[in-house]
């Protein structure tokens, strides 16, 4: 019974997942606020939405100087 090519074998190029940092940091963000309101380290729902709003306005910047940077 013959083997099965892989892709790179049968001489397709191999494809490239790129990173979505928006909703990569977006996740991390999420998870430690969780953490953090789990751990009653952040009691005051106005400093949580602060730093809420202020991360995910960092995760977009970062999500669109990587697309500048890719090209697209």
């Amino acid at each position: 019974m013959p083997r099965e090519m892989s892709s790179r074998e049968e001489g397709r190029p191999r494809r490239v997942h790129r990173t979505d940092w928006m909703a990569l940091l977006s996740g991390v963000l999420f998870v430690v606020l969780g953490i953090l309101v789990v751990t009653r380290a952040i009691a005051d729902a106005l400093v949580l939405l602060g730093v809420l709003v202020l991360g995910l306005a960092f995760a977009g910047l970062i999500a669109i100087i990587a697309r500048a940077v890719r090209g697209k």
